[in-house]
């Protein structure tokens, strides 16, 4: 199956991710983002069918802004593409970080309104704080289905969260998609949100899928054999190796590679097609 939905919204199970759009180290020191590359990046992306992509206000360097530069390379947008933000981290003008309190979520999604050109945010999803996983996320969450309910946001979602939150969430509002770190070697801990998703239909939005431990640095660390030995066997990248892997673990998983290169682009989409065996798959389960 090669498309899931997102409440009423089908998408392609390979979208893109924009947070690599604006430079070569995300949030932080490294090469500058090319502005003209990168809205070459967007505009191939949907040539190759991508529908869906994942961004955020606060995916912006000195020069650059992720939302700014969907809005130049896609505006008017395409009637089938979602476009999905998320709130609650923030930065300010001069990129230090803080967590919105609930009355300002209105901010944050009128911002990502402005960036994005739009009058209408398609899914907006709450990323919980890695100090509030296990709290109460009612008040956050209530406050994003006040601004649903006022029409400036079409479906909900939660990320980084745990079973107990995702029901938490639901009580309050429908939660049509999850995303929480996840990508091979993860934590047999992690799979739990995986399975939850499947039985109630959500979709299950992985980041981290090819950078794994090294998050925002990216794909750093050497590979690990096992990633190499099956890459091999298809004359794959590892990276397109990962996104096969991810998109096995149940129809509902839709995997949101980022990247500012057009090759790099070209191979994460084409995963898509990779076809691993039961073997392969078991190889890649034992990592971690």
């Amino acid at each position: 199956m090669h498309t899931w939905k997102l409440g009423d919204l089908t998408v392609n199970r390979i979208g893109f991710g924009a947070m690599r759009l604006t430079g070569g180290v995300a949030f932080g020191p490294g090469a500058a983002g090319d502005g003209d590359r990168s809205i070459a990046v967007l505009r191939r992306a949907i040539e190759l069918g991508v529908d869906h992509i994942d961004t955020a206000a606060f995916y912006f360097s000195s020069s650059l802004s992720a939302n700014e530069l969907i809005r130049k390379a896609l505006a008017p947008y395409p009637d089938n593409l979602v476009i999905a933000t998320k709130v609650w981290p923030a930065r300010d003008a001069s990129g230090t970080w803080y967590w919105a309190a609930p009355e300002q979520l209105r901010g944050q999604v009128e911002e990502n309104l402005r960036g994005l050109g739009r009058d209408h945010l398609d899914v907006v999803n709450l990323r919980v704080p890695p100090s509030r996983r296990g709290g109460s996320i009612a008040e956050h969450f209530g406050a994003l289905a006040a601004l649903r309910e006022a029409g400036l946001i079409r479906h909900l979602g939660v990320s980084n969260v745990t079973p107990a939150q995702l029901a938490e969430a639901q009580a309050i509002a429908p939660v049509v998609c999850v995303q929480n770190a996840f990508g091979v070697g993860a934590p047999a801990g992690e799979r739990e949100m995986l399975r939850i998703c499947g039985e109630q239909g959500l979709a299950f939005v992985p980041f981290f899928a090819i950078a794994g431990a090294g998050r925002e640095a990216g794909a750093g660390a050497p590979e690990h054999e096992s990633v190499l030995a099956v890459a091999r066997a298809h004359g794959a990248t590892p990276a397109q190796v990962r996104i096969a892997w991810t998109l096995r673990q149940g129809p509902h998983v839709l995997a949101i590679p980022g990247t500012g290169d057009p090759a790099h682009l070209a191979e994460n989409v084409a995963a898509k097609d990779l076809r691993l065996s039961e073997e392969e798959t078991a190889l890649l389960d034992r990592i971690g």
